[in-house]
C-alpha cells in the first residue's frame, strides 16, 4: 500500500517572523495563507508554494519544541537540505536572483550553466538555500 498525500509541506526554522514573511513575499512573490495576528503575520505563516505545496515558517523555539526532546536544531546558517524551484526560463531564473538580492537575501552561486541545466543558488534571511533552476 501507498500513501496518497493531499498536499505536502516543507517547514523551516527561522528568527523573525515578520522579516521572514516580508522577504518571501517580495523575493519570491509568494502570498501567506490565513489572517494576519497582531504582528501583522498569520499564525502558522504558512505560504502556498504551488498546488499542493506548502512553505511553513516556525520560529526557531517553536522548531525546536515540534522536533521534540532529544534532537537539536542545525545551527543558523547550517544547510540541512537544498530547496529546489524549477522555471521555464532562464530570463526567470535571472529576474528571481535580482528579486532575492533586492529583498536582502543572499546569492551563493550566481545563474550558470551547468550540465544538469541554468541554475542558481539563493538564500533567503536564515540561510537557507534554493536552487533555482531551468532543466535543459
Amino acid at each position: 500500500m501507498s500513501a496518497t498525500a493531499t498536499s505536502f509541506s516543507v517547514a523551516l526554522p527561522i528568527g523573525d517572523r515578520v522579516r521572514a514573511m516580508a522577504f518571501y513575499r517580495d523575493a519570491f512573490g509568494f502570498e501567506p495563507v490565513g489572517e494576519p495576528t497582531e504582528d501583522g503575520v498569520p499564525e502558522p505563516l504558512v505560504f502556498r508554494t504551488g498546488e499542493g505545496a506548502l512553505l511553513v515558517l516556525i520560529p526557531r523555539g517553536g522548531f525546536g519544541w515540534v522536533l521534540g526532546e532529544g534532537r537539536e536544531l542545525a545551527a543558523p546558517g547550517t544547510s540541512e537540505c537544498l530547496l529546489g524551484m524549477s522555471l521555464t526560463t532562464e530570463a526567470e531564473v535571472d529576474a528571481l536572483v535580482e528579486s532575492v538580492r533586492r529583498a536582502g537575501g543572499a546569492v551563493p552561486a550566481e545563474p550558470e550553466h551547468k550540465p544538469w541545466g541554468y541554475t542558481a543558488l539563493c538564500a533567503d534571511l536564515d540561510g537557507h538555500v534554493w536552487q533555482l533552476i531551468v532543466r535543459p
